[in-house]
């Protein structure tokens, strides 16, 4: 279950732009400085328009859709050369005159700006990880047909525009990386990913030319069939070149690893702090998960041993035990995406009756996750951008590979029971990021939508989780109860395992047995997390370190307002700021210093 709100991803799924007549958080009546901050705000967003097409498409700005981003040398520079513009303007802003709603906007534009500049000059993804540049060259082509955001003949105009550029692209990312720093498991992700480009021309593009007029449409074709050609050029490189040469180490180390994670939590938690939390929420998860395990497992023949004070392997037996009984109710091999969809009009369901939150006026839909996107996260929300109106929220589930054997089916279908199955769309849908997402782009602000903070977003969909489950989802069914709590036990986790791996060195062999037996998780649940932990760093922190942020904040909350407390008047101010980091959330709902 990911929402990954990484540098690289917020603006692939966010985008950057910004028209006349968009709107920023604004005093009232505006100060100087307020002004200031305003049109350099404006400045930037415009800009990022410019030099970031597909992200402008992804956020619903669609005059750049026939452009492709630059990601030459040339390209690099000139976003570095803006990017230092925009610091230096910020720099001379004092923040304190500020409107408390634009302290917000400034402290994360500021934040994005010296990430965007640490990872360009320091960390240097652009010359390592070539993730960024599948995501981008596919997202080039399916965010202009995922959405009926503009008459089917004009999208496909754009897009024969892109795939005509698209080989340039290519090329340019070859001559960006270097193969001694790639690190294998990158090379050989996307040497599986590249591919999906295609499938999105042939399966999507080419089958709907019929839409264009007869010289439009020779026009795609030929475009299509150069994109074809330059694909296959760039397998060979991959296979041929990249795989082999593939060396990088994937791990990034403690210097990287804790530079990076302030960034990306722009929370005051250390990571030492993280692991000591995480390690004592995770021994006290296991605690609940197995008063509830003795109590499925009370009068049943054959359960083990189940005493008020049990050893270590006496817990992890009971509750192993009572989650088989979970496991056995299962969706067949072809009915898994289907389970997902009954499973958004039941919990959609129950969130109306219960009326927890203002629920979205926009449609959302469960679709298998595109081709060049497969193999890392399972499961994720795409959301339209704040520009797109009314469009559809996507839940795209990865479906069971074919080339799966029976015993690796039954092993993913254990972990995504029947029960199991309710809380990820709870995560990904309802009440989780499909909900808080459209919340979030009916702020103002812009601005911020496009700088969310991950560990909000992932935190509020773990909170979800929590939620559905204290509310007695589901009637209160006990093995719901533990199964919802062992994917509490995986967020936990996260947090623990991304830095256990990046930084303290742990190998995949003890990856696996702590997953899989601390965690109760199946081996292919197990298997795709170490995958993603190696191409990916700091974002599986989000889900715990959110988590407890909105735990606490609605406590407080709970604490100040008394009887006047509502769930819905707490969920709806909450999900009313957009997505910024929790700690500027809670200085908005109370009306506290923003720091």
């Amino acid at each position: 279950m990911i929402y990954s709100l990484s540098r690289r991803t917020v603006l692939a799924m966010f985008g950057a732009a910004a028209l006349p007549s968009l709107s920023f958080a604004a005093a009232s009546p505006e100060s100087p400085e307020d002004s200031k901050f305003r049109d350099l705000a404006r400045q930037w967003l415009d800009g990022t328009l410019r030099l970031s097409p597909v992200f402008a498409t992804a956020i619903g700005e669609h005059r750049y859709d026939h452009e492709l981003d630059d990601v030459s040398q040339a390209g690099r520079r000139a976003r570095a050369q803006f990017r230092d513009q925009t610091l230096s303007g910020l720099a001379a802003i004092d923040r304190a005159r500020l409107s408390r709603a634009n302290q917000v906007d400034a402290a994360m534009l500021d934040n994005q700006l010296r990430f965007d500049k640490w990872d360009d000059e320091v960390f240097q993804s652009w010359a390592w990880d070539p993730q960024g540049y599948t995501e981008l060259a596919g997202d080039s082509i399916y965010l202009l047909v995922a959405r009926e955001f503009a008459p089917l003949p004009d999208r496909l105009r754009s897009a024969t525009a892109r795939m005509e550029k698209l080989p340039m692209l290519l090329a340019q990312s070859r001559a960006a990386l270097d193969p001694a720093r790639v690190p294998l498991i990158h090379a050989q992700t996307v040497s599986k990913q590249n591919g999906g480009i295609v499938q999105l021309v042939d399966g999507v593009i080419l089958a709907q030319a019929n839409a264009l007029p007869a010289a439009e449409r020779k026009a795609l074709h030929r475009a299509a069939a150069r994109l074809k050609d330059a694909v296959i050029e760039h397998q060979a490189w991959l296979d041929k070149t990249l795989v082999p040469n593939a060396r990088g180490d994937f791990r990034i180390g403690a210097k990287f690893y804790d530079q990076k994670l302030a960034f990306a939590l722009n929370s005051p938690m250390s990571r030492q702090e993280i692991r000591k939390a995480a390690q004592d929420a995770f021994d006290a998860t296991r605690a609940k998960m197995y008063d509830i395990a003795r109590n499925v497992l009370k009068d049943k023949p054959d359960a083990p041993p189940a005493p008020a004070n049990p050893t270590d392997a006496q817990q992890q037996a009971v509750i192993a035990a009572a989650l088989e009984l979970a496991y056995a109710e299962k969706p067949a091999r072809d009915q898994f995406v289907q389970a997902c969809k009954d499973a958004v009009v039941k919990t959609t369901a129950f969130v109306r009756e219960k009326d927890l939150i203002t629920l979205p006026d926009a449609p959302v839909k469960v679709i298998e996750t595109p081709k060049f996107k497969q193999g890392v996260a399972g499961a994720y929300c795409d959301s339209p951008g704040p520009l797109d109106k009314g469009q559809e929220t996507f839940v795209a589930v990865d479906p069971i590979p074919a080339d799966w054997t029976e015993a690796q089916v039954d092993s993913y279908l254990r972990e995504y029971n029947s029960r199991n199955i309710h809380e990820l769309i709870v995560h990904e849908a309802m009440p989780g990021h499909y909900v808080q997402l459209w919340h979030a782009n009916q702020y103002p602000s812009v601005l911020r939508a496009i700088l969310a903070s991950g560990s909000f977003v992932e935190g509020w969909a773990c909170y979800a989780e929590n939620l559905m489950a204290e509310q007695n989802y589901l009637d209160g069914d006990p093995l719901y109860i533990l199964v919802h709590l062992k994917l509490n036990l995986r967020s936990i986790l996260n947090a623990i395992l991304d830095q256990a791996i990046h930084v303290d060195g742990m190998s995949r062999e003890e990856a696996m047995k702590l997953m899989t037996e601390k965690a109760f998780q199946q081996e292919r649940e197990a298997a795709g997390k170490w995958t993603r932990a190696q191409l990916s760093s700091t974002q599986l922190p989000t889900y715990f370190v959110g988590m407890t942020e909105h735990g606490n904040l609605r406590l407080e909350a709970e604490n100040r307002w008394g009887k006047d407390f509502s769930l819905k008047r707490y969920h709806d101010t909450v999900t009313s700021f957009g997505s910024p980091p929790v700690r500027y959330v809670r200085a908005l709902m109370f009306e506290e210093a923003v720091d």
